[in-house]
C-alpha cells in the first residue's frame, strides 16, 4: 500500500469511532440479528462481541449516537466503495466565457458564434457577455439585444438559463447545453480553464 492510499485509509478510520472508543451512556443500535432500539452502551457492546462483530458508530450527532454492529473492516471497504463510485458518478461543470464588446461587427459574432456551438455540443456551458468600457455603458441597451440574439441563434444548442443581467461593467446570459454525450463530457473533463480552447484561439489569429 503506497503512502497515499495509507493516508486515505487512514483519515476514513478517523471518521468513526469504535467500540471502546465510542464514549456516551447509551445509543441507538442498528444492523443485522439485533432489535432495533436504545441500549446502554455497555449493552451495545456486548452484543456486538456475542456476534463477533464491532460496534461502530455511524451517526455520533444524533441523539442518541447511533451505532450499528458490523465488521468493521468490511464496512470500511463498502464506505471507501461507496465514495468511489459517488466520484465517478459525478460530471464537472465547464464553463467557457465568450466576449462581446457592445458594438461588436457580423464577422465577429459569427465567428464567437460558432465556437459557442461547438462548445455547447461538447457539453460545456457558455457564458457569454458584453463588456462595457468607460462611456459604452451607454450602449447597455445594445449590448442586452446582442445577448438576446446570441440566445435566440443558440435554442437549437443550448437552453437559456436567465435573462441578460447587468454585474458592474459586464452583462451576462448563462446557456446550458440541451444535448450531452458520455463521449462529449470525458472530453469536456480533460479540459480546463475558461475563454477559447487552443485550437478555437488558433482559428482566430487566421481571422
Amino acid at each position: 500500500m503506497n503512502n497515499r492510499k495509507k493516508m486515505k485509509n487512514d483519515k476514513l478510520k478517523e471518521q468513526y469511532r469504535i467500540n471502546e472508543r465510542i464514549r456516551v451512556p447509551e445509543v441507538r443500535l442498528v444492523g443485522d440479528n439485533v432489535s432495533i432500539g436504545v441500549y446502554p452502551l455497555e449493552k451495545a457492546l456486548q452484543i456486538a462481541e456475542d456476534q463477533g462483530m464491532d460496534l461502530v458508530e455511524i451517526s455520533p450527532n444524533a441523539k442518541p449516537p447511533v451505532c450499528k454492529i458490523t465488521d468493521y473492516q468490511k464496512f470500511l471497504y463498502q464506505q471507501k466503495k461507496r465514495q468511489k463510485e459517488q466520484k465517478a458518478k459525478s460530471v464537472r461543470v465547464v464553463v467557457k466565457e465568450i466576449r462581446f464588446g457592445p458594438q461588436t461587427d457580423d464577422h465577429d459574432y459569427n465567428f464567437k458564434l460558432r465556437h459557442a456551438k461547438e462548445f455547447l455540443e461538447e457539453g460545456a456551458k457558455v457564458k457569454a457577455y458584453v463588456f462595457f468600457k468607460g462611456r459604452s455603458i451607454l450602449f447597455k441597451e445594445q449590448g442586452e439585444v446582442l445577448l438576446l440574439r446570441f440566445a435566440n441563434d443558440l435554442e437549437e444548442y443550448g437552453k437559456l438559463e436567465q435573462m441578460p443581467v447587468l454585474e458592474g461593467k459586464r452583462m451576462i446570459v448563462m446557456l446550458s447545453p440541451k444535448k450531452t454525450s458520455s463521449s462529449n463530457k470525458a472530453n469536456v473533463a480533460k479540459s480546463s480553464g475558461t475563454g477559447l480552447s487552443a485550437k478555437s484561439q488558433k482559428n482566430e489569429k487566421k481571422q
